[in-house]
C-alpha cells in the first residue's frame, strides 16, 4: 500500500526535477518576482492536472490522434509568447509587473498546454493510478498524494534556488533571464515543430 506512495513520490521527484517548459517558466518568474512571488505557480499542476487526470483515465485509448499534436502547437505558440513577454522585461530593464495570481495563471496554462503532463498521465500515471483505484480508492490518493508531495516540494526548492541567484548582481539575474527566455522559446519552437510534423 505504501509502495504506491513512493512510487508516486518517485515520480514526483522525476517530473519535477527534469528540465522542461514549466521549470524554465518557474526560473523566469522566480527571478523577476523573487520566491515569494513566484512559490504560488508551483502549485500549478495541482489544479491543472485534475481535468488531464480525468480525461486520460476515463479515456486512456479513446483520445483523438490529432489531440496531443494541436496541444503541442498551442503550448509551442503560448511559450513564444511567454519569451517574449521575458525579453521585453529585460530590454526595458524594469520589474514584471505581473501579480502572484496572474503568474500561477499562466503557469496553469503553460503546464495544460504542454505535452508532458498528457504523455506522463497516458503513458505511466494514468495506469498506475487505474490499477490503485480497482484495488480501492485509498490507494489511488497515497499514490497522488506521494506524486504531487514530492514534486511541489522540488517545485519550491527550485523558485528558491531560483529567486537566491537573483542576489548574485543584475549582471548575473540578466544573463539567467536571457537563458531562461531562451528555453521558453527553445521549447516553444521544439513543440511546433513536433506538433505539425506528428512527432
Amino acid at each position: 500500500m505504501w509502495l504506491l506512495s513512493l512510487q508516486g513520490a518517485a515520480l514526483g521527484f522525476s517530473a519535477a526535477a527534469s528540465p522542461g517548459p514549466f521549470q524554465a517558466y518557474l526560473m523566469s518568474q522566480a527571478l523577476q518576482l523573487g520566491w515569494r512571488r513566484a512559490w504560488p505557480a508551483a502549485f500549478a499542476p495541482l489544479l491543472s492536472d485534475g481535468p488531464i487526470i480525468a480525461l486520460v483515465v476515463l479515456a486512456l485509448t479513446q483520445a483523438p490522434a490529432g489531440l496531443l499534436r494541436g496541444l503541442q502547437v498551442a503550448g509551442g505558440v503560448f511559450l513564444l509568447y511567454l519569451a517574449y513577454s521575458a525579453v521585453k522585461r529585460l530590454r526595458a530593464a524594469l520589474p514584471a509587473p505581473a501579480s502572484a495570481q496572474q503568474g500561477l495563471l499562466k503557469a496553469v496554462v503553460a503546464n495544460v498546454l504542454s505535452p508532458g503532463p498528457w504523455i506522463f498521465w497516458s503513458a505511466v500515471g494514468g495506469p498506475i493510478l487505474a490499477r490503485a483505484w480497482a484495488e480501492s480508492p485509498g490507494h489511488s490518493a497515497l499514490f497522488l498524494l506521494g506524486f504531487y508531495g514530492a514534486m511541489v516540494s522540488v517545485l519550491l526548492g527550485l523558485i528558491g534556488l531560483f529567486a537566491a541567484s537573483a542576489r548574485m548582481g543584475p549582471a548575473f539575474t540578466r544573463a539567467l533571464g536571457v537563458i531562461s527566455a531562451l528555453a521558453l522559446a527553445g521549447f516553444g519552437v521544439y513543440q511546433i515543430v513536433a506538433g505539425l510534423s506528428g512527432l
